[in-house]
């Protein structure tokens, strides 16, 4: 098979399209065809070796793809050989075929393309883990997206709308209307703006916020946890502000790092708030599966109330420029590759 292949750390241009071995389905697998696959940041941020759980190179990664049933290892049960499915992988996502486990396999909907089932599995199920499942929204509370122009930004929109919450969400200016359009009810500008004091003059509280979703991190990560309201929860799940540009950058990493608040356990209680690392592959190891985040997006999406926003695709061969789209952060949802 073609894979898109990072030889060694370093600039999009070090992906190169190789042959690889066919995957094997094991027990409770599936093999799929890929038709297209889900680029995430943390996808760069393997890339340049800024990311600890990524493979060493060379690799393939790639967290989620759709395409077609291939070949069914002993147990998976459910599926047909030819099915148009969507599903999160273990990595190996950026190639034209994939395994995948039988749980984190969705059959894709009628009229979704294959582009639109690769921006939903690991997207869609980290969105509701950071709300829902660890970060316990409800009915009338206040959730405050960081960068919600993204991917997982748009994706956790859509489940806080369904949840009943009220959201905020930053992103620059020239994405207002479209982050609107997904239901963000307050956007705020984070370029010409402080975000806390923009925040606070929309709500017209000094801690208005129950929920905060961040993946930014840096001083982003004291920024929401100073909107958080007693009983407020601030759920980390990435860094991306460590990585700006095509290269690692250490010195940047490290700032970027310092500028991080420490936490201390006794002013946690007496405000009565609660921070929240998240981290998926961690999730995904312990517990053999992400059953337990993807079974309830199954209703929403058979319903029609969950649908992804494909920002942008390319080609397998042209990956390279994929990742640029993505360091340029012009992107308003997903981006993906298609093959």
């Amino acid at each position: 098979m073609k894979a898109l292949v990072i030889t060694e750390h370093g600039p999009p241009d070090v992906m190169r399209v190789q042959e690889r071995p066919d995957p094997e389905p094991g027990p409770g697998e599936l093999r799929i065809r890929v038709r297209a696959a889900g680029v995430n940041f943390a996808d760069l941020l393997g890339r340049v070796g800024l990311y600890p759980d990524a493979p060493k190179p060379p690799c393939v990664i790639g967290y989620e793809v759709a395409g077609d049933v291939d070949a069914l290892g002993d147990g998976a049960e459910g599926f047909e050989l030819g099915q148009r499915v969507m599903a999160a992988c273990r990595f190996g996502g950026y190639a034209q075929l994939a395994v995948a486990k039988a749980d984190t396999v969705l059959p894709l909907p009628d009229g979704w393309s294959y582009s639109e089932g690769a921006a939903m599995p690991v997207t869609y199920a980290t969105a509701y883990a950071g709300l829902v499942r660890f970060g316990g929204l409800r009915a009338g509370e206040r959730v405050l997206i960081q960068a919600a122009a993204g991917g997982v930004g748009i994706a956790a929109t859509q489940v806080a709308k369904l949840v009943g919450a009220e959201v905020y969400g930053t992103a620059s200016p020239a994405k207002h209307d479209a982050i609107r359009g997904f239901g963000v009810d307050h956007p705020v500008d984070y370029r010409t703006h402080d975000v806390v004091d923009e925040v606070r003059r929309i709500a017209g509280e000094r801690h208005p916020i129950d929920l905060a979703l961040d993946a930014v991190g840096g001083r982003s990560f004291r920024q929401s946890f100073a909107l958080l309201r007693a009983g407020g929860r601030l759920v980390c799940f990435g860094a991306s502000e460590v990585q700006a540009g095509e290269r690692r950058s250490r010195l940047r990493a490290l700032r970027v790092v310092a500028q991080m608040p420490r936490f201390n356990p006794l002013k946690l209680m007496s405000e009565s708030k609660s921070v929240i690392g998240l981290n998926m592959l961690r999730l995904w190891d312990e517990r053999q599966s992400l059953d337990e985040l993807i079974e309830p997006l199954r209703g929403w999406v058979a319903e029609g109330r969950l649908r992804p926003m494909v920002a942008q695709e390319f080609r397998l061969d042209d990956g390279a420029a994929a990742h640029r789209y993505l360091h340029e952060r012009s992107n308003v949802g997903k981006v993906v590759l298609t093959l």
